[in-house]
């Protein structure tokens, strides 16, 4: 503490002009030494402040999450961000060789999984809890359109009851068995479930019949599992997803190998959608991310559309000749 009163009291030896410099040096210093030492708490507050934000960035942060159907695509896609996000993921495919690269890539986990089979999906839960417990978010991704797998003709005249049981099998069975299992490993924590329907989920298709009949099951019963873990109590949100016109490997069998007729019709299709073109599978992984977070506590039993605006009165799809 300065003693203003001894330096006022130097017995005569500093004239009074010269008092009164070395008072007002005095001050300075002080005052200067006083905004120093504010600007050095304040550096150190908003260099807290910006570990904390950086920290609160992370929307999955320590949260273990599983993606079906992840080696490719949107699932890959949303895997990848998922890990960015801070999430723990667990890989599912029977793309067994791209699955394992990218459990690799993003520092997680993969399991084969044929997402129709119960014996598997079963196995899968019981690894899952006995190595990390619990399980948070479960994104069911996994799904065939048909064309891909050749299984023949896909409008309601033609299609083979073989071929719709196939479709139906891994679109359907397959988000019925990720709930199932799902709600076991989450309904002491609580966690969130992604159904991946489609915009065929709600709108007719004629040249995929199955495919459409399936997505609007999966639709139906993302409803019916919300209420039912709401009923119980077990904090489980669970949620459909509703693509349309997203640009990934479905699509190959329409669009063909010959880059000029390719980009002939992808042009056509983006001619259909509102906003002028088609979309990326980062753009369907944005809304996963969104209903695994926190941030959509209050959000159950609800459906979310990522098509450019198609649902809004357009429609997109191949023209035939």
């Amino acid at each position: 503490m300065i003693n203003l009163r001894k330096i006022l009291k130097l017995e005569g030896k500093i004239h009074n002009k010269q008092k009164v410099h070395y008072i007002l040096l005095l001050l300075s210093g002080i005052i200067i030494g006083a905004l120093l030492l504010q600007s050095l708490n304040t550096f150190r507050t908003f260099s807290k402040e910006g570990q904390k934000t950086e920290v609160c960035m992370k929307r999955l942060q320590n949260k273990i999450a599983l993606v079906t159907g992840g080696s490719c695509g949107i699932g890959s896609e949303t895997a990848k961000m998922m890990a960015k996000e801070g999430a723990y993921v667990i890989v599912t495919d029977i793309q067994d060789e791209k699955g394992q690269e990218l459990a690799k890539e993003i520092k997680g986990e993969y399991y084969h999984l044929d997402v129709s089979s119960d014996a598997e999906w079963k196995a899968l839960a019981e690894i899952i809890k006995k190595k990390h417990g619990r399980l948070d978010i479960l994104f069911n991704n996994a799904g065939i359109i048909g064309f891909n797998e050749a299984l023949g003709p896909q409008d309601p005249e033609n299609v083979s009851l073989e071929s719709w049981h196939k479709i139906h099998s891994v679109n359907l069975d397959g988000v019925f068995l990720g709930c199932k299992y799902a709600i076991g490993l989450m309904k002491q924590n609580g966690g969130s479930i992604i159904n991946m329907s489609s915009r065929s989920g709600i709108v007719g298709i004629p040249g995929a019949a199955a495919y459409a009949s399936s997505k609007a099951a999966v639709r139906n019963h993302t409803k019916t599992v919300a209420l039912y873990c709401a009923e119980n109590k077990y904090n489980i949100r669970c949620n459909s997803l509703h693509p349309g016109a997203i640009l990934t490997s479905l699509w190959d069998p329409m669009l063909g190998n010959d880059e000029v007729a390719r980009n002939k019709v992808i042009a056509q299709i983006a001619g259909g959608v509102p906003l002028g073109h088609m979309g990326k599978p980062e753009d369907v992984a944005y809304a996963v991310i969104y209903l695994a977070s926190d941030e959509s506590k209050y959000v159950t039993g609800t459906e979310l559309t990522q098509d450019g605006g198609i649902l809004a009165g357009s429609t997109a799809g191949p023209k035939r000749d």
